[in-house]
């Protein structure tokens, strides 16, 4: 149904690649607007628990398309157009922080500008030895803050580290994004699949639901005033998940040392 994206499911698992690999996955106006629909369509998919994505092809994903004209009413016709086309990249990174499935970013190759931002709005990152990351719109002329990414890359590797690579546009190889906690791990490109998929299946192994509100609670805690309103969110999540046959099953599970059945109920 896609022109730009691929998506293939695995019982709960979905994996959507970016496929445009001729051009390094770079985000055209199909690609930015296919992820949209994809995304948007994600919040309502039930049966979708965990979302892996990845690039087709030597990259995540080269970031805007600068070979593509823009198109009447685009970034360069007016403020107006600008605006809406700017909005339109940015909104991604909203719809996968709202969406209740985990992200799991496969990185390979170059994850540069808008990939970089897709990187980050993912819950989780794994690398490929190959991946090189970078906050590209710094080089051409723009702020480095674009498309969430000065909200999550502090958040993730500090101030310090992420003022150096926002400033200077400058790349950070696999090793180094495993070093300050950019990536979760680093493994050699042929096993970045497998990583991900066992990745995927031991958060399938909880409950839905409280995977659900895990993440949900996470995303809240990051911004929390106070321990108090964290604290608060996360009394919350257990009274509710406490509530549901899952964790009744959860409990006969463990006493009885064997895996969980849930069923999202």
């Amino acid at each position: 149904m896609y022109e730009t994206l691929r998506v293939d499911r695995e019982g709960h698992l979905t994996w959507l690649t970016l496929n445009r690999p001729e051009s390094l996955n770079a985000m055209s106006r199909t690609l930015i607007r296919e992820l949209g629909e994809f995304f948007w369509a994600l919040h309502d998919d039930r049966e979708t628990r965990v979302l892996v994505m990845r690039g087709a092809g030597r990259a995540f994903c080269a970031g805007l398309d600068l070979k593509e004209q823009p198109e009447e009413g685009g970034v360069t016709s007016s403020v107006q157009g600008g605006l809406r086309g700017q909005r339109q990249v940015s909104e991604l990174v909203m719809l996968m922080r709202r969406a209740p499935q985990p992200i799991i970013a496969a990185v390979h190759g170059a994850a540069c500008g808008g990939g970089f931002a897709l990187a980050l709005a993912s819950d989780v990152r794994i690398a490929g030895a190959s991946a090189r990351m970078n906050a590209a719109f710094i080089r051409i002329g723009l702020s480095a803050c674009d498309v969430g990414v000065s909200y999550f890359l502090p958040r993730i590797v500090g101030a310090s580290v992420a003022s150096e690579l926002l400033l200077t546009g400058n790349f950070i190889d696999a090793a180094r994004a495993e070093r300050v906690g950019l990536v979760s791990r680093v493994v050699p490109d042929g096993e970045l699949e497998q990583a991900a998929r066992a990745m995927a299946e031991d958060i399938l192994r909880n409950s839905p639901i409280g995977v659900r509100l895990t993440k949900e609670c996470l995303k809240l805690s990051i911004d929390a005033p106070s321990l108090e309103a964290a604290v608060a969110m996360e009394d919350r999540n257990q009274i509710l998940a406490a509530q549901t046959v899952d964790f009744r099953e959860g409990i006969v599970a463990f006493l009885q040392k064997r895996p969980a059945r849930f069923g999202d109920k």
